[in-house]
């Protein structure tokens, strides 16, 4: 009896010990089990993040790319606008011109004819159309004269000459003469009119 006892324990211990390195050895391949699936988990984590790299490396590159050629393109632009700018400026007044031709030639005509004519009159009165034709052309592109004579002094639109004394109370700070006309083109002043001013 004592030995079937001594048997039982000794079997006992055996499956125990069994049992230990089962559980020791189940212990070890899960560390290792683990230790592997970080590593894997590890590995894959880098691994993404090198794909995550390069795809944000390739976009900046794409990014850059884009960005060059737009500054190029609005290099083109500004050059483009500037030169077409620069040849409206040089060319700009062209139409003017043109259209005073015609006025021109009427004043050559004007002035042959005062040669031989015996007429004054008659040149009186071609230069009178000539003056008028000229007034119209200036009227069709936006210039017009400033009237002035008895309008209230203003030094924004008008440059006194000399000031003269008033006859009455009403002229005082008032314009009574004109010696220089003035013009505004597209309502700006482009010649101030010279005006004498009473006092």
């Amino acid at each position: 009896m004592k030995d079937k006892k001594i048997k039982e324990e000794l079997e006992q211990e055996v499956e125990t010990s069994v049992d230990t390195e089962t559980v020791e050895k189940e212990e070890t391949s899960n560390e290792e089990a683990t230790k592997e699936q970080e590593n894997a988990n590890s590995s894959s984590e880098e691994s993404d993040l090198a794909t995550q790299l390069d795809e944000a490396n390739e976009k900046c590159s794409e990014l850059n790319d884009k960005n060059l050629r737009l500054m190029a393109e609005f290099d083109n632009f500004r050059k483009r606008t500037l030169k077409e700018k620069a040849d409206l400026i040089k060319s700009g007044g062209e139409n003017v011109l043109k259209e005073m031709l015609p006025l021109v030639d009427d004043f050559e005509r004007a002035i042959k004819s005062m040669e031989t004519s015996e007429d004054v009159e008659g040149v009186k009165e071609g230069l009178n159309l000539i003056y008028n034709k000229f007034i119209k052309f200036l009227n069709d592109h936006s210039v017009k004269s400033i009237d002035v004579i008895g309008e209230k002094f203003d030094d924004e639109i008008h440059e006194a000459v000399s000031l003269f004394p008033a006859q009455d109370e009403e002229q005082k700070g008032k314009i009574i003469d004109c010696m220089e006309k003035g013009y505004t083109l597209n309502e700006k002043v482009i010649r101030f009119p010279k005006v004498i001013v009473g006092e």
